[in-house]
């Protein structure tokens, strides 16, 4: 029975290898929660943030093309243009100490199935509020702008070169 004892490999940090030692203590074993984790006090959940949560559940369904109704969008391009992506663009959001309300417009890609698409905005959206900020969400209203057409970028792109 040798082989019961053969994996005692001797463990060693990164300063023994040479390498230098981490600035972070990355270890997950223990937890970082207060003694008192029922501490009094209260927390105050901004609007934009209820709004980026929105924005990013919405764009990552399958179906959704875009956020925001024709000014919007074109006003989004140019500033993804410069790398400064408004997330909250096409969301609305009401919110309450404990509820939460949203109004997104959305471009769905065709040929998705729009009202399925909506479904799952609205799904995604509540799912997303609930989870992350742990607000109760009361209503989530989708409003469908446009359908964008494969061709319609290469149109654009080809009128630009021009």
């Amino acid at each position: 029975m040798a082989s019961e004892n053969q994996n005692t490999e001797k463990v060693t940090t990164p300063a023994e290898k040479g390498l230098p030692a981490a600035r972070v203590d990355r270890s997950f074993a223990s937890t970082r929660i207060p003694a008192d984790a029922n501490a009094a006090g209260r927390t105050t959940i901004a609007d934009g943030v209820v709004a980026k949560v929105a924005g990013i559940a919405a764009r990552e369904v399958p179906g959704v093309y875009a956020l925001g109704g024709g000014g919007a969008r074109a006003l989004g391009a140019i500033r993804d243009v410069i790398n400064a992506t408004d997330l909250t663009q096409g969301v609305k959001v009401e919110v309450g100490e404990t509820q939460a309300a949203a109004d997104l417009t959305i471009v769905v890609e065709y040929p998705a199935a729009i009202q399925e698409v909506a479904s799952n905005v609205r799904a995604a959206v509540a799912g997303a509020i609930t989870r992350l900020v742990g607000l109760e969400v009361v209503e989530v209203n989708v409003e469908v702008n446009d359908v964008h057409l494969p061709g319609d970028d290469s149109a654009n792109d080809e009128s630009r070169v021009s």
